[in-house]
């Protein structure tokens, strides 16, 4: 029986108020992100071992150019500040984070719910979800105070 490759339908962005502010600022202070290589055409930027066998398909988070850790991680973090944040749960830590940097939007993957790891990238414009993540994103731009 061939394998359907899709996405997963049951994910799902959090209702506003489901996490408390609180909660998820903590968890961004402590969630961290280890990348995935097959997720990376330059996996040594990322202090990754490059795969021995690449999966034709996977999407490539820095495709288009540099993309630096740092930027992976602020990205992450702001997902979980915004509550772009999965109703599913492992261990108290969201199965999916969402962010947005330059229009693109991304998903992060829990890789490891014991310490908060996890490894993103792109959404593809297919994907049904990423409007979703686009609409929260815009919605919920932080305040400043002048």
């Amino acid at each position: 029986m061939k394998r359907c490759i899709g996405f997963n339908p049951k994910r799902r962005i959090s209702p506003v108020g489901t996490f408390s502010s609180g909660l998820l600022d903590g968890l961004a202070n402590r969630a961290s992100y280890t990348g995935n290589p097959e997720h990376k055409r330059r996996p040594g930027d990322y202090g990754l071992t490059p795969p021995t066998s690449p999966r034709p398909g996977k999407t490539l988070c820095d495709a288009a150019g540099d993309f630096p850790k740092a930027l992976a991680e602020e990205l992450l973090r702001n997902g979980f500040v915004r509550g772009l944040v999965s109703l599913q749960t492992r261990n108290g830590w969201p199965q999916n984070v969402w962010s947005v940097h330059d229009g693109v939007a991304f998903e992060a993957q829990l890789e490891n719910a014991t310490i908060g790891t996890y490894h993103g990238y792109p959404m593809p414009e297919d994907d049904d979800l990423r409007e979703d993540v686009l609409k929260h994103w815009n919605a919920h731009e932080p305040k400043i105070d002048n």
